[in-house]
């Protein structure tokens, strides 16, 4: 309700729209917020699930179960800001989005094969090394893509959609995979528990397939349309270019 009237009062109120329609017209904006949503209602309740399950199926305790999850944050970190700014400047945004979430996919559905008994290589470290791998490769193009082409004077309304998206994916996200796979009471054996949790991790693989099939449609990245001042900017520079040279 609280949405449909803030476009109500953004559409047919604001004499200056804090996010101005046309804006969410473009393709890249629209398409691109569907897609950082979905890939926020998975990556941010993946951490609930995978807590879950590393303390009521195999047994962890509060201080094992978050140096379990080292793995998944150094090679997320290592992959973001070492190798994916590498492949962007040799290959397209939108080829990464999918290869990402493809590769996250994957992991997921491993992830969603725990169950008692299992060990720490096969049954964590495996699956977050592709988890972790698929993250790294998604966040930063898709980010560029959603952002991509807006004017100078756009831009934080842009950037505000695009992390308002990333939340409220995580939130719903987490709300529905809940709704959808607790069945078990308190009292369930780990062995019950492990299948509701496997169940949320397939529903995450099958979101994540479905950012690789948004990503298809996104446009190629662009600079942004040059504003008057920038046009000024640049006739300006130009021009003191010239006398210097």
């Amino acid at each position: 309700m609280l949405l449909g009237l803030f476009v109500l009062v953004e559409t047919r109120v604001a004499a200056v729209p804090l996010v101005p329609p046309a804006l969410v017209r473009a393709r890249a904006i629209w398409l691109g917020n569907v897609a950082m949503l979905l890939a926020g209602a998975c990556l941010n309740p993946m951490w609930y699930f995978l807590t879950l399950s590393l303390q009521n199926v195999l047994g962890y305790g509060p201080l094992l179960t978050g140096l379990a999850f080292l793995p998944h944050t150094l090679l997320t970190m290592l992959v973001g800001l070492r190798v994916t700014p590498w492949l962007m400047r040799r290959t397209g945004d939108r080829v990464l989005i999918v290869a990402g979430a493809l590769i996250g996919a994957a992991g997921f559905l491993w992830q969603s094969r725990l169950g008692p008994g299992g060990d720490y290589v096969t049954a964590v470290l495996g699956p977050a090394v592709l988890i972790s791998l698929g993250s790294g490769l998604l966040n930063t193009p898709l980010t560029v893509t959603v952002t991509s082409g807006v004017a100078s004077e756009d831009a934080g309304a842009a950037s505000g959609l695009m992390n308002t998206a990333k939340q409220i994916g995580g939130a719903l996200g987490l709300a529905t995979l809940v709704a959808l796979t607790s069945t078990q009471g308190a009292d369930a054996n780990p062995a019950d528990l492990a299948e509701g949790y496997g169940q949320a991790f397939v529903l995450i693989a099958a979101a994540l397939a479905a950012v690789a099939v948004l990503a298809l449609a996104l446009p190629h990245r662009r600079d942004p349309e040059p504003t008057p001042t920038d046009r000024n900017q640049t006739w300006a520079g130009s021009r003191l270019g010239r006398r210097w040279r």
